[in-house]
């Protein structure tokens, strides 16, 4: 069978993952939130749950907040430099280079959104747990960047290129979920709302983040003049302070491993008290 062609291009990821680096807590706000509901969607789980992976490591925050819950937490990051400067591993999510059932815990903030195989990337994930082990995700879905979409459509004409990745919908993210194995799946969102004086300082961010386009078949580089004229576009649908409210729409999915210690839903027909003689006792 003939293997599908990358919807994204694996080193150019892995070198967005890298320049970010460097000015990352100038553009961190959108992996701060993210990881801050994560993190607070943990206090709420009542199990121990010691032995993490943590995929998506931009710096040490999130290391060093599960290191202060008493986690022993090992890191993995698309990025080899993003990696390496948390003492972790370069990998993507749909090539994990882990044995099965290694962890109780795996959180992955922030990097879904450009994994070539999701579905796959989820399985794997679900391999690598331990029975009974919590995943956690986020990352960034459909309905993201509407203002900066528009205005390049608008900007580019009748022949416009893809600069911004396809995203999936909270939907489909969780039907990907449950069909990857996991129980007690669930699947919901959030969006963040950013006000930006031009579109430049929100490519800035973009890039800063380590979101820059890392399509496989990359569109030709945005000329000056469409450049301008996207910033007209973008410019035309801001407040009347100036600045145009742009969204960052978040996916949180979180899914269990299957044991036999989980409660199951009870077998269809097990019932001992038919509908109607319940409905009937209600007169």
């Amino acid at each position: 069978m003939e293997s599908r062609p990358d919807i994204f291009d694996r080193a150019r990821r892995a070198r967005n993952r890298d320049r970010m680096l460097a000015r990352f807590p100038d553009h961190d706000f959108l992996h701060r939130a993210m990881l801050d509901e994560l993190l607070d969607r943990l206090t709420d789980v009542q199990r121990d749950l010691p032995e993490v992976l943590l995929i998506g490591c931009p710096d040490g925050s999130a290391r060093a907040a599960l290191e202060a819950m008493g986690k022993r937490v090992a890191c993995a990051d698309p990025g080899f430099l993003a990696a390496k400067a948390v003492g972790g591993v370069q990998a993507d999510e749909d090539a994990l280079p882990f044995a099965d059932d290694s962890f109780d815990l795996i959180i992955a903030c922030g990097t879904l959104d450009s994994v070539n195989d999701l579905p796959g990337a989820l399985i794997l994930m679900r391999r690598v747990l331990r029975p009974d082990g919590l995943m956690l995700a986020a990352f960034t879905g459909a309905g993201s960047v509407p203002r900066l979409k528009s205005a390049l459509l608008a900007a580019e004409g009748d022949r416009p290129g893809q600069h911004v990745h396809p995203q999936v919908d909270v939907r489909s993210a969780g039907d990907l979920l449950s069909r990857a194995g996991f129980t007690m799946p669930v699947a919901d969102g959030d969006v963040l709302s950013v006000r930006y004086g031009d579109i430049v300082r929100l490519m800035h961010d973009l890039r800063g983040m380590g979101a820059g386009n890392a399509l496989a078949e990359r569109a030709p580089a945005l000329t000056r003049d469409t450049l301008m004229r996207a910033a007209g576009h973008f410019a035309a649908a801001a407040d009347p302070d100036g600045r145009t409210a742009e969204q960052m729409a978040i996916i949180y999915l979180s899914g269990w491993k299957p044991d036999p210690s989980q409660a199951a839903p009870a077998r269809r027909g097990s019932a001992t008290v038919s509908l109607a003689a319940a409905l009937k006792g209600k007169d």
